[in-house]
């Protein structure tokens, strides 16, 4: 994330990718007003572009290396 940013909410399990649906882990503020949500797939695919014309980035992907809080100690 750069610290031009605006203050944004978490990403949830409801956000999703704008190119193919799944759960969105980067948000990124366009200049011109508006947000683009990516999976991190195409968040990596399209981020510097979206930089070189002026977007702001959000990236939470580091949620993916999470371990849920509700996993078993097996599957930890």
């Amino acid at each position: 994330m750069t610290g031009a940013l605006a203050p944004t909410k978490p990403l949830t399990v409801a956000d999703r990718c704008d190119r193919c649906g799944a759960q969105a882990y980067v948000r990124a503020v366009l200049v011109g007003g508006g947000d683009l949500l990516f999976c991190a797939h195409h968040g990596r695919k399209y981020a510097e572009a979206l930089r070189a014309n002026g977007a702001d980035i959000q990236d939470e992907t580091d949620r993916l290396n999470e371990t849920p809080a509700t996993a078993s100690e097996d599957e930890r």
